[in-house]
Parts: structure tokens; C-alpha cells; sequence
């Protein structure tokens, strides 16, 4: 089944299940010929018009005249001209040449003749078999840049603010030349709301100035056909003042004298053109409606423009020359109406009305068009225009009126539009529709060509199309045919069902798929049909899959000199080959080094300004592209400001103003004003004030006697700018100064003086020149006047001869050339101080503990102190200790309690000593006498512990300790403690032993103890305070064989046969296990024990020792000195405590010396003390290998 479908322009298809057949019909109309050079070649065609030179041809006469007129058609048309409505005989004119294969004409005016000799009226005929086409009248007529006549100007003299106009009046050319006003120098002449040149080229001034005063006024023309300016005549203008003229002059001129008789005075605005109150314009529609009003007056009058019965067009309205000229462009009928322009000063306003009438040359409503028929067909020509007043239509046929033209039976004439019908082929024709009204015409060739063609495929065949999904797919069959062939399109080979897909069929045979699917892929058919035949033609469609960018570049903001990059990864149809390029501001990339392009980034290096803008990625293929943008914005610290302007200058502010410099792109938040005194600190730069980022201005405040010069620093989210370039100076008038100096003082360096010191002014603070101070004292408890003395700029003044230590009133005031500065503040001071002269009575000490002991004393008075009392001052030292009785070197320690403090606290005192103080009071000067020697002694203390202890000695049921006595017994020794404990194999503490040993002995023998076995010891000293720090020390008794076997024989225990048969088992099993070790271990393996043992050793047990048969050192995990791994005793087993010594940072932990407010010692008093050893079974010792032997035998 096919379908047929009748189609004015485009039908949308849908297939079902049948093939799919689509159907191109034409309604009875022209066909149109495709410019298809094949075809072109075999169908006959009458003549068309391609190419001719304009109605108004202005040529110039300098150079060949050449007229063009261009053809086609089939045969090939032969040409011919008329001139001036007469056979234009070409071959009769030497000068005259035609183009072969043309009707362009060229007059060759260069070697001979003239170009006047050929003007007139051209018409251009081109005809073959088929009919004639004419062109249009082409009217010829030659440039003209006549000179300007020759004229005398006189001087114009006029006052100041009246008006004037320059006449320009260029000469007539063709076409009209361009007018503008320069002066000598061909520089143009400056024109503005009160200077400016009208439409006819005269140059209008509304008032004139002195400054208008000068000799070239000069009017230019220029003549662009023949690149020719001509110049008129300079013309001299003179302004002057009434109040320049003196007496005389004014009685030798009369006003008649002057240019114009009105007052130089302000007056309303007057119109120099157009003249009255209204007037008229007419102007062709499509053309450039311009109308004029310019005015006089003083001030210098506004021009306004209204539309009187409606509004003035926004897209086509423009104001030129200061709005005096207003223009419409594209005029159209509707512009016509009333135009009023209004000129208005301060004194009034005139306005003029003009009334508009837009006319219309001839237009085209609808123009003729070509018609191909086949015989026997019908159509129609119509020619419709329109104009104001309305155009005349009439038709030519074949260059000929048709009035006079032979006879056609199919032809009707109806007005503007000529009927056919049942053509034949002595119907073609070639026929003229003319347009006139007055204003012009228009003129149209459209021929009628009767063919009889079977249908052309024009579409090359096998064409291949590649659409991208998704996108519509155009597939072209071009055809031609006459009778008009109908289009049949289909799918497939055999013509297969497309179901549920809409098609769209144009007119010229193309058929769209609006949404072209994977599955539209395939081969259609496009068949084109008419009564004298059929042709055919095969279309194939690729669907490529979209080229998509997955990975865009993004928008990014870095600061000026960094590095960005932008990523553009692109996905692709793998049968296309992309192309992907880079854009700025879509433009090619800058050819610079800093732009790096690699498969899917741009990198842009060392970023500067005009790196900012838009980035676009373009992916391109053969059938589709995309692109994808991001904004690169440069930041940066602002450029510096500049333009910075002093204003509203007073003695103690001005106005700062400034231009801020360029942002770089990141708002700036605030402006820093610095300033620099010249005159007191040259180049160095103070700040000033700080302000807003939005503001320019700042009212800033100044001292007075400163030359001042000021920068100004912008600040954005990036940093501070560089400052400005400075300012100009502004020196302030001098004044007394504002305040007075600070940091006076008054203290005596000798008992008899006073040293008044202060902090002088500086130069910015001094307000002016001779900057000196007043300075004045008394004593304070007197009645003394003041005394006063002025001193230069200095910052100290000694009086002499003063008591001692006597309190003053002091005061320093500054004082310049312009006065004195405001009364000073009145400080108190002191002369001078001497040493104390009484030392402190009544001094007693109560020792506290033997560490400690509290000093008190009676003050001394306060007129023997003679100066500021800063305190008291403590000598103690210790003269001997107690317990040895031996004299050592004497340290004497000083404490100092401040202020007014009668008592204080001794800390870190040696227990059991004899120590001697003395007190002295303390003063700015330095110290009073002591007070007599006071002596006490501190009670015993604890001793510290013994300085060494060591075993010596190991047997098998003994060990022998020697030691030292403590380095520091701090009493009398009362005697020895001796406490150990036994260890066993599992590191668990056996029974605690307490011994007591005499005071007097320094080795002790421990007998009766367990063979081979490790004993911990802990040894401290004693005296009647106490206990003192204890030392701890381990060791192991021997392992005795020989009286191990003794032992045996004397039990006779060898004899027994049980015990034999026990020691015969025990070494089989020995011996069976070593062969086992053997073969284990020559396999490379590892026995049990051997693996528990490498996977637990114990760093702490070492071997034995070869040379005494003792074992190494074993460490308590409770001892405080562990030892480290590896690690040796000395050979004699001591352990040594460090001396202590008289420091008083021996007491409490971390005491550095300082003391409280009353003078007692922060910190505590007690030492560190090893533990005590333990009573329970906590020790986490290693096995010991003796043990564990003697736990296996």
C-alpha cells in the first residue's frame, strides 16, 4: 500500500506497518530550475539578468567608463544597448569595447575623449531563442569638484556673547560633497552645545567667547568620488569686551561697526535655523529623516525634541550634534506627523514646529517571478508594488510593450497580473513588469519557459550521511522534472516497515528525521516520478554517538604571577577523531611560552592581568563539537592610587582626596593615609588615618609647624598596595605647644642635689620654632617661692645644693617662639639619698626545725634611713658542723625581705650546725651598718645515706657488707639498720631480716645463709631525729660441688641401691634426650625448650663469671636504680651516693631559692626516700639459673 500526500511547503509522516512512500506535489505554479550545472548544460532557458551597473551611475572622469550588464541563459544570449532611447552602434565608436560573452560595456576615456560625451541614458537588451531580458535605465553621468569662487572676506568684529554664524556655501558638485571646519593646521575646530555646524555646513555659534578669537576659520569640502577637498577662504574673527574699550575707541565707532546691533547681556533663546515658528520636510521612506533647530541666547540654550502626535521610534531615533539634529532612520509612512524642537535657556524658551511628510518611491509588494510550465499547464505572473502616490504598473514582453506585442490565446492581462493557461512552448517569453510613480521605479524581468523534462535526480548517488544521535538528519534528493515529479521515499532494500517514527518531507525533496536514533541507521530510497518518466536514487544514514565533555574546566581566581590549570576531558565516537583547542575571550590562545596545551589541560603560567577572561574548551569532529567555559579571574594586591589633591586647606586639618588605582579584580576594603614631616623626620612615614574602601575623601587633622606631605595605601582581601606618589607640601602656621613633656622626674644622683629629668617633645609635638622648657621647683614641706629656670631643648637640669633626701615639687612646661604650652602637672620627688645611718636593733632568732629558723628585728627610724627604704638585708653563714667539728671555708648567704618587714624566715639550714647573722637596713643608696652577730644552732637531722655499699666475700652460707658512713650525718650516728630477704627462682620476696649495727662499724659478715641463693639488702643510718635514706644492694652465695659430695658420702646416701637405680634412669633419660637434641638440631630444628627459651629471654640474667664462680648482676624490679641491660657494677660491688652540699635547692623537690612574702622558704623540706622493701611475694625478677638447677636437682 503507498500512501500519497499533497503538500504546499512540509507534511510530518508516520509509518506504520506498511513501507513508507512519500509523495512531493506542487500546486499549479512556477517550477523553479536548480542552477545545477548538468542540468543547466541540456535545458533551454531564456535570458535572466545577473549583473548591472545602478540606475544613478556616477563615474569618474578620470578613469574608463565602465557600464556592466551580465547574463544567462540557454542558448546563450546575445546583448545589445540603447542610448538615450536610440540603438547604441558600438561598432561605430573606437573607445567603446563589449566584454565576450558579456553586455558590459567599457569607454576607454584614458587615451581619448571625454567623459561629458557619454552621459545619458543606458539600456542594456540580452536575448536569445526564448525571449530578451533588459536591464534597467542606467543613467551615466560624470563626477564635478568645482573650486569655491573667489571672495574678499572681511574681518568679523562682534562682543562678547553675541551670536554668529560662518556661511560655508561650498560649490555645487556631483555628488555633494562632505563639509567640515579646521584651521590651518588642518585640525579640526573644537564644536560643542555652544559651537556647532549645521546640516548646510555653516558653522552656528550661539554666543561667542574671547577665546573664539582667531584668523582661520576655514570650510572644507571634500569630494570623495574624486578624492579631491577643496577649501575656502580663511575667514577672521575678532571678539572683544565692552570694557576693553576705552573712551576713544568707543567715540570712533559706532554700533553699526559691529557684526549685529544686539547687547552682549544674557538674553531667551532666539532660532538661527530653521527660521519663523514652523516649517516643512519631506523625505523618501527608507531613507535617513534629519531635522534641524539650532538656537541662539546666552546662557547657551538646551535643544528638546518632541513628536507632537505621538512617540519618537526608541530603536530608530538618534541625536547628533549635541541634539540640535535629529534623526529617524528607515523611515517609514508612519514617521510622518509634526516634530517640535524646543530650545530653552534660563531667561526662556522658543520652540519650532515641523511638519513631516514621509513620500515613497515604488516598492515591491510582491516582485514576478520565473515560471517553469510544462505544456498544457496553467500559472501566473504577478507584479505588485506599492509607493506614495501609488506606482503605475505596466508589461513589456520581450523588451517590447505588451500593448504592441504579437498575440498569445494563453495569455490574459489582469492589471498587475498576467493569467496562463494551457501553455505550449511558443509561450516562452521573457516578460518586464515596470513600477513608476514620481519619485521612481522598478523594473523586473520574470520569463515563462515551457519545458517537457522527464524527472533528474540531482543528488549524487550512494551519498553517505553521518548524524550525530539525537540530532535531526536532513537526507537531500534535489530533483527535476517537468510536469513537477512527485517523491517517494523508502527504507530498505526492500522497502521495510518503519513503525511509530516521524518524518517530515520538504519541498525541494529532503526528507527529516527530527530525532535520528541508532536505529535509524540504514539505506533509503529516494524515487521521483512524472507522466514521461522515473529516476531513483540510494541514500545510506550513520548514527555516531555525541562528542560530550565529561570533565569541564571550572571557574578559578588566583593572584597575579601564580600558576592555574584548566582540565577538559572529552568522550567521543570511537570512529571520530577529535580535535580539541583552546579559546580566550573566543579568540585563538595568546602565542605566548606561559600557555601550556596538553591532551586534557591549559595550563597559563606566571598569571598577569590580561590572563583574565573567558576560557573555552572546543572538542570538534567531523560531524558535531562542543565547548564548555570556565572564568579565569587575576587577583591581585590594588594598584597604588594616584591624582592626590590637598583642599580646604585651614592650620589644623585639610582635605585629602585621591583616584583609587585598579582593584585587580578584589574590592578594596580601605585606604591607609600616612604622612611625612618633612621638616622634622625627612623619609620616614607615620600613620596617619585609616578609611573605608568606598571613600575618596578624608577630612584629616594636622599640628601645627609641619610640612606635611601624605600617601595613600589600598587594601584589598590580598594585601596593602604600594603607596602613592607623595602629595603636594602643606606647611601649617606655628603655635604654642599643646602639651607639655612626660616622664618628669626628679631624683638625686649625689645627698646634695636634685636631678630633674624628662621626656622632651619631639619635633612634630614642638608646634613651632625655639622649642625650650620652664623648668621650676620648691620643696614640698616649705614655704619657698618657685624657683624656675628655661633651658634649651634638653632633657635634664641637676640643682645643686640641696638637703638630703628632702621631698620637691617639680614642674617642666614647654614653651616655643608662639607661647607657652598649657600649666604643667606638679610631681613629687626627692633629693638626693645617703647610706643608712642606724642598723637594725633587738635581733633575735628562733630556730623552727634543723632546716629552719625565723629571724625578727626592731625597725630602724625612718629619718636615720635617710633615703627611699627598700628593705631588709640578712647575712648568715654557718661557722661550723657539729658533728665533725672540722672548721670549713665560710659562705656567707644574703636574703633581702622588701619593704618594711620585721621579720623573716631562714630556709635550707644544715641540720646539727653553728651558724652566726647580722641584720642591715637597705636603702636607693646602698646599705646601713650590720647589727651585732647573732649566733644558733640548728638541732640534728635525719643522715643521708651511707655513701657506699658493697658484698665482698661470697661463700657458700655467708657474704660480707663493708660500707661508708653518710657523707652528711647531720647529728650523731645511734646506729645501723640492716634489713634482706632472700629471692627465690619464681622472683617471689622471702621473709624480711632486721638487724641493728653499731654506729662504730663499717663491715658486717651475714652467716648461716641458703647456698646459691640471690638476697636483697636494704642499709640505712640512724640518729636521734630519725631514720635517714636507705641503699639497697643484691647478692648471691656460692654453689660448693666438693662439699656438695662430701655431704653425699657422709649420708652414704651413693651406697644405697635405690639410688643408684634413680641415677642410672636419669642419666639414660639425659642421654636419650641429648641424642634426641643432637638429631634435632643437626636438622636444623629447635627443641621446645629451646623455642620457650629464645621467645622469653631474659635480658637481665648473664653468665657466670669464670674467675669467682659467681653470676651476674640481678636487678629488683622494686629497686629506683634499675640496671640497664648489660651493665657492670664495679669489681667491688659498691654503690656510691653523690656528695651532698649547702645548696639551698637540696631542699624540697625542684626548690630554686624563693621565698614567700614574709621571707619563708616555698617548697617542702623532705627529701625522697627509696621505698621500703616489700613484705609480700611482689617481686617480677627473672628466673635464676641457679635456682631453677636447684629446683631441677
Amino acid at each position: 500500500m503507498q500512501l500519497k500526500i499533497m503538500m504546499p511547503k512540509k507534511k510530518h509522516l508516520s509509518a506504520s506497518r506498511a513501507p513508507l512512500i512519500l509523495f512531493l506535489c506542487q500546486m499549479i505554479s512556477a517550477l523553479e530550475v536548480p542552477l545545477d550545472p548538468k542540468l543547466l548544460e541540456d535545458l533551454v532557458q531564456p535570458p535572466t539578468i545577473t549583473q548591472q551597473s545602478p540606475k544613478d551611475y556616477i563615474i569618474d572622469p578620470r578613469e574608463n567608463i565602465v557600464i556592466q550588464c551580465e547574463a544567462k541563459g540557454k542558448p546563450p544570449p546575445s546583448f545589445s544597448w540603447t542610448r538615450n532611447g536610440t540603438h547604441f552602434d558600438i561598432d561605430k565608436d573606437p573607445l567603446v569595447t563589449m566584454k565576450s560573452g558579456s553586455g558590459t560595456l567599457t569607454v576607454n576615456i584614458m587615451s581619448e575623449g571625454k567623459a561629458e560625451t557619454y552621459e545619458g541614458v543606458y539600456q542594456c537588451t540580452a536575448r536569445n531563442e526564448r525571449g530578451a531580458a533588459i536591464s534597467n535605465n542606467i543613467v551615466i553621468r560624470p563626477s564635478r569638484s568645482p573650486l569655491w569662487t573667489k571672495e574678499k572676506l572681511e574681518r568679523i568684529t562682534l562682543r562678547n556673547g553675541q551670536s554668529l554664524v560662518l556661511p560655508c556655501r561650498p560649490p555645487v558638485g556631483l555628488p555633494p560633497p562632505i563639509i567640515f571646519w579646521m584651521d590651518n593646521s588642518f585640525q579640526r575646530l573644537p564644536q560643542s552645545e555652544r559651537v556647532s555646524q549645521g546640516l548646510n555646513g555653516d558653522l552656528y555659534f550661539s554666543n561667542v567667547l574671547p577665546e573664539d578669537t582667531r584668523e582661520d576659520y576655514i570650510c572644507y569640502a571634500r569630494f570623495n568620488h574624486t578624492q579631491t577637498i577643496q577649501q575656502k577662504q580663511p575667514i577672521s574673527v575678532k571678539v572683544i569686551s565692552v570694557d576693553e574699550l576705552n573712551d576713544t575707541i568707543a567715540a570712533n565707532l559706532s554700533d553699526t561697526e559691529f557684526y549685529g546691533a544686539k547687547s552682549h547681556r544674557e538674553r531667551p533663546p532666539t532660532f538661527l535655523t530653521p527660521e519663523g515658528n514652523a516649517s516643512r520636510k519631506e523625505e523618501l521612506r527608507g531613507n535617513v529623516l534629519s531635522l534641524e533647530c539650532i538656537a541662539e541666547g546666552l546662557p547657551t540654550p538646551i535643544i528638546y525634541w518632541i513628536k507632537e502626535d505621538g512617540t519618537l521610534p526608541i530603536n530608530r531615533t538618534f541625536y547628533r550634534n549635541f541634539k540640535k539634529t535629529l534623526q529617524i532612520v528607515q523611515v517609514t509612512e508612519a514617521d510622518s506627523g509634526n516634530y517640535q524642537c524646543i530650545a530653552k535657556n534660563a531667561l526662556g524658551a522658543i520652540h519650532h514646529v515641523i511638519s513631516v511628510t514621509v513620500k515613497a518611491a515604488p516598492y515591491w509588494i510582491i516582485a514576478p517571478q520565473n515560471l517553469v510550465l510544462s505544456p498544457g499547464e496553467d500559472g501566473t505572473l504577478i507584479c505588485r508594488a506599492n509607493g506614495n502616490p501609488k506606482p503605475r504598473i505596466s508589461w513589456l514582453l520581450n523588451g517590447v510593450p505588451i500593448e504592441i506585442a504579437p498575440d498569445d490565446p494563453s495569455r490574459k492581462i489582469d492589471g498587475d497580473t498576467i493569467i496562463f493557461s494551457n501553455v505550449q512552448e511558443r509561450s516562452s517569453a521573457v516578460y518586464q513588469c515596470n513600477a513608476s510613480n514620481e519619485y521612481g521605479y522598478l523594473l523586473a524581468n520574470a520569463f515563462v519557459n515551457v519545458l517537457a523534462e522527464p524527472p533528474r535526480i540531482l543528488t549524487s548517488a550512494d551519498t553517505l550521511y553521518q548524524v550525530i544521535a539525537n540530532r535531526p538528519a536532513l537526507l537531500d534528493c534535489a530533483f527535476f522534472g517537468s510536469p513537477l515529479p512527485t517523491i517517494e521515499w523508502f527504507k530498505g532494500a526492500k522497502g521495510s516497515a518503519l513503525r511509530e517514527d516521524i518524518y517530515v518531507l520538504h519541498e525541494n525533496g529532503t526528507l527529516e528525521i527530527p530525532v535520528a536514533q541508532k536505529d535509524s541507521t540504514g539505506t533509503y530510497t529516494c524515487v521521483a516520478r512524472n507522466k514521461l518518466g522515473m529516476a531513483k536514487n540510494d541514500i545510506h544514514l550513520e548514527i555516531k554517538d555525541p562528542t560530550r565533555i565529561i570533565k569541564q574546566p571550572e571557574y578559578a581566581v588566583v593572584q597575579r604571577g601564580s600558576t592555574v590549570s584548566f582540565e577538559c576531558i572529552v568522550k567521543h565516537d570511537h570512529t571520530l577523531i577529535p580535535t580539541v583547542m583552546w579559546l580566550k575571550d573566543h579568540r585563538e590562545l595568546p602565542s605566548d611560552g606561559r600557555f601550556t596545551v596538553d591532551k586534557d589541560h591549559l595550563v597559563v603560567a606566571d598569571v598577569n592581568d590580561d590572563d583574565g577572561g573567558t576560557y573555552t574548551c572546543v572538542a570538534n569532529t567531523t560531524l558535531d563539537n562542543v565547548s564548555a567555559s570556565a572564568v579565569l579571574r587575576v587577583v591581585d594586591v590594588p594598584n597604588p592610587p594616584f591624582d592626590l589633591e590637598l583642599t580646604d586647606q585651614l592650620d589644623r586639618s585639610v582635605q585629602l582626596s585621591w583616584t583609587p588605582g585598579d582593584d585587580n579584580n578584589s574590592p578594596i576594603s580601605k585606604f591607609i593615609i600616612e604622612y611625612e614631616d618633612a621638616m622634622h623626620e625627612p623619609g620616614l612615614w607615620h600613620h596617619q588615618t585609616e578609611v573605608p574602601g568606598a571613600q575618596t575623601t578624608a577630612q584629616l587633622k594636622l599640628s601645627p609647624y609641619v610640612n606635611y606631605s601624605f600617601r595613600v595605601m589600598a587594601v584589598n582581601s590580598l594585601g596593602r598596595s604600594l603607596p602613592s606618589e607623595a602629595s603636594e607640601q602643606y606647611l601649617t602656621k606655628a603655635a604654642e605647644p599643646d602639651k607639655n613633656p612626660t616622664a618628669v622626674e626628679g631624683l638625686g644622683s649625689e645627698p646634695d642635689n636634685l636631678v630633674i629629668t624628662w621626656k622632651p617633645l619631639n619635633g612634630f609635638e614642638s608646634n613651632g620654632p625655639g622649642l625650650q622648657y620652664k623648668v621650676s621647683w620648691r620643696q614640698k614641706d616649705g614655704d619657698d617661692e618657685w624657683t624656675s629656670m628655661v633651658v634649651a631643648d634638653v632633657s635634664k637640669y641637676i640643682v645643686s645644693g640641696t638637703p638630703t633626701f628632702v621631698p620637691y615639687l617639680i614642674k617642666v612646661q614647654a614653651l616655643n617662639d608662639a607661647g607657652f604650652a598649657p600649666e604643667p602637672a606638679v610631681v613629687l620627688g626627692h633629693s638626693g639619698e645617703d647610706l643608712p645611718m642606724v642598723a637594725p636593733g633587738n635581733v633575735h632568732v628562733n630556730v623552727v626545725n634543723s632546716t629552719l629558723a625565723e629571724v625578727h628585728w626592731d625597725p630602724v627610724p625612718l629619718k636615720s634611713i635617710r633615703g627611699h627604704l627598700q628593705g631588709y638585708r640578712i647575712y648568715y653563714w654557718k661557722a661550723q658542723s657539729l658533728s665533725t667539728r672540722n672548721r670549713r671555708h665560710i659562705e656567707k648567704k644574703i636574703l633581702t625581705f622588701q619593704g618594711s618587714k620585721t621579720h623573716g624566715m631562714l630556709p635550707g639550714l644544715e641540720p646539727f650546725s653553728h651558724y652566726t647573722l647580722n641584720v642591715r637596713v637597705v636603702n636607693g643608696k646602698g646599705e646601713g651598718p650590720a647589727s651585732p652577730d647573732r649566733v644558733f644552732n640548728t638541732p640534728e637531722g635525719v643522715p643521708s645515706a651511707p655513701s657506699s655499699l658493697k658484698i665482698v666475700n661470697p661463700t657458700l652460707d655467708s657474704l660480707t657488707l663493708e660500707w661508708e658512713p653518710p657523707s652528711h650525718p647531720n647529728g650523731v650516728l645511734t646506729e645501723y639498720t640492716l634489713k634482706y630477704q632472700p629471692i627465690n627462682s619464681t622472683h617471689e620476696l622471702g621473709p624480711l631480716v632486721d638487724l641493728k649495727i653499731p654506729a662504730n662499724k663499717t663491715r658486717w659478715t651475714l652467716k648461716n645463709l641458703n647456698f646459691s641463693t640471690r638476697y636483697k639488702f636494704y642499709f640505712y643510718a640512724q640518729t636521734a631525729a630519725g631514720s635517714g635514706n636507705q641503699i639497697t644492694e643484691e647478692a648471691i652465695t656460692t654453689v660448693d660441688e666438693g662439699k656438695m659430695a662430701m655431704a653425699s658420702r657422709q649420708v652414704d646416701i651413693a651406697t644405697q641401691g635405690w639410688f643408684i637405680g634413680l641415677m642410672c634412669a636419669v642419666a639414660l633419660l639425659i642421654l636419650i634426650l641429648l641424642i634426641v637434641c643432637f638429631i634435632r638440631r643437626n636438622k636444623g630444628g629447635k627443641y621446645p625448650v629451646k623455642e620457650k627459651e629464645d621467645a622469653h629471654a631474659d635480658p637481665e640474667i648473664q653468665p657466670m663469671k669464670e674467675d669467682d664462680g659467681t653470676f651476674g648482676e640481678y636487678s629488683d624490679a622494686e629497686d629506683h636504680k634499675p640496671l640497664k641491660k648489660g651493665s657492670r657494677t664495679p669489681s667491688d660491688r659498691t654503690v656510691k651516693k653523690e656528695d651532698s652540699d649547702d645548696s639551698l635547692v637540696d631542699y624540697g623537690e625542684g626548690v630554686n631559692g624563693q621565698f614567700n612574702e614574709d621571707g619563708s622558704f616555698i617548697g617542702q623540706y623532705s627529701g625522697k626516700k627509696e621505698k621500703e622493701p616489700a613484705e609480700g611475694n611482689e617481686s617480677s625478677e627473672a628466673p635464676s639459673p641457679v635456682n631453677a638447677m636447684n629446683s631441677f636437682v
